[in-house]
């Protein structure tokens, strides 16, 4: 059961990867757009998150207080992408007001996991 908790991490931490690196791409690139790929990050961190909220037999208790604030982070990013994506699509640009703070979130959500126990 551990080793299957350990892929779910590992799948996890790969879909903040890509998420977080798909936007450092466009971010570097000076293109404030989203792209198909951070939305499919953004399920596959989602999905793997709620699995690794469910008790596993573990020996402590799960912090719900950071998996809630964690889910909130997640659910704007998923409302950040969501409306970037209706708007480059209507007038084919996007506001940096959205762009930057799905990357900034992200990195937020990485960071809540490392330092909050």
């Amino acid at each position: 059961m551990e080793i299957l908790r350990s892929v779910v991490v590992l799948v996890h931490l790969v879909g903040f990867a890509v998420l977080f690196g798909a936007w450092v791409v466009e971010a570097v690139a000076r293109r404030t757009r989203v792209t198909p790929l951070m939305s499919y990050a953004l399920v596959i961190s989602l999905v793997t998150g709620l699995a690794l909220s469910a008790p596993w037999g573990l020996d402590h208790d799960l912090n719900y207080a950071k998996i809630g604030v964690k889910l909130v982070v997640l659910i704007v990013i998923g409302a950040l992408l969501g409306i970037g994506s209706a708007r480059q699509k209507r007038t084919g640009t996007l506001p940096p007001a959205i762009f930057w703070p799905i990357g900034i979130l992200a990195l937020l959500n990485a960071g809540l996991a490392v330092v909050w126990h």
